[in-house]
């Protein structure tokens, strides 16, 4: 239906996370559960928790939602799944069941945005094979909306951002920039095209990428959401105990982001992001500034970051290209441990 989501918010999609910073000294000290059977928890701030039922069987848990990142209610749902779905992916797991959350105004929206946004969601799990059995909403303003996933994998073969080891090579399957060319949007500084571009990578799903990570052994990645590629990157490296090293002319970049970036379209979320990374991150004297703030642009339902075996790198990056991701790139590699988590070059 025609109902401008966009004005009712500030700032949405993953840039409206809570900064990285602020929420790691949230979490530092929570007590963690000790449980044999829980293979992953809050302690590497990885995509999602996994828990172990049997021998063969792990449910990986997740949950994620934001205000509105686009202006039509059904492709904000669409996106949204997209998103809450990507968490399970990015571990190499199935994501089966979910829950929708919804805050949405009611006494200020028309009740049919409501419905439009639910039937976004559900047209996106379906396509992922994922069954919505329930839900939970309140009364809220601006309107909000994502889901809580249960996904289900081997637990021999949960992916982590734990498992980066110096030699990989790193592959990333979609291009950065979904921040910036949708503020260029809303500030109409970026065309028709470049945010229509930007809205189809966003209802984009990651399952091929999980399937292919699955199918050659890939033990280590993350998505790329809220806290963009470098602070996305610094929590694989931290976890890991490894130095990622990021070849910035490499990443892929969606169409007008550069130039957005250019003619100074910064959101405020690229800036806490790098708040986050800055005591982390080694640049060269050289660096391309708006490459830089590229690679620290919050991202929304973005791609999967794989840390690969250089000896299958070629094959899985051919794979991937050929399978339905095809911005896929090799951007960098896992170095041993330095001063800096993060360099890029």
């Amino acid at each position: 239906m025609k109902y401008d989501l966009l004005k009712t918010v500030e700032q949405g999609g993953c840039s409206s996370k809570i900064s990285p910073k602020q929420l790691e000294e949230i979490l530092k000290d929570l007590p963690l559960p000790a449980d044999p059977d829980i293979l992953v928890d809050i302690a590497t701030h990885d995509d999602a928790g996994v828990y172990r039922l049997d021998d063969n069987r792990a449910l990986v848990f997740t949950t994620d939602f934001f205000p509105p990142v686009c202006s039509d209610p059904f492709e904000f749902g669409e996106i949204a799944a997209a998103n809450s779905l990507s968490d399970v992916y990015a571990m190499g797991a199935k994501p089966i069941l979910a829950l929708n959350i919804m805050m949405f105004p009611s006494a200020d929206m028309p009740l049919e945005v409501y419905k439009e946004i639910l039937k976004g969601g559900y047209s996106k799990t379906e396509e992922a094979g994922v069954r919505i059995i329930g839900g939970h909403s309140i009364d809220d303003t601006p309107p909000k909306y994502g889901l809580a996933v249960i996904g289900i994998v081997n637990p021999e073969r949960v992916i982590t951002n734990s498992k980066a080891v110096a030699g990989d090579i790193l592959i990333l399957t979609k291009p950065v920039g979904t921040g910036i060319v949708m503020a260029g949007g809303s500030l109409s500084m970026a065309s028709d095209r470049e945010v229509g571009k930007a809205l189809d990578q966003m209802k984009s799903l990651n399952s091929k990428a999980a399937e292919l990570m699955q199918r050659n052994d890939v033990r280590a990645a993350t998505d790329i959401t809220g806290f963009g590629l470098a602070g996305h990157a610094l929590k694989m490296a931290r976890a890991s105990n490894v130095t990622i090293e990021i070849s910035i002319k490499n990443v892929p970049l969606l169409e007008g982001a550069y130039r957005l970036v250019d003619e100074g379209c910064l959101p405020g979320a690229s800036f806490r992001n790098l708040d986050y990374v800055e005591k982390d991150l080694f640049t060269g004297p050289d660096i391309d500034y708006n490459l830089k703030m590229l690679s620290l642009d919050a991202q929304t339902s973005g791609g999967i970051l794989m840390s690969v075996n250089e000896s299958i790198s070629g094959e899985l990056l051919e794979q991937l290209v050929a399978g339905g991701c095809p911005d896929s790139a090799i951007i960098g590699k896992v170095i041993k441990r330095e001063d800096s988590h993060i360099r890029i070059k």
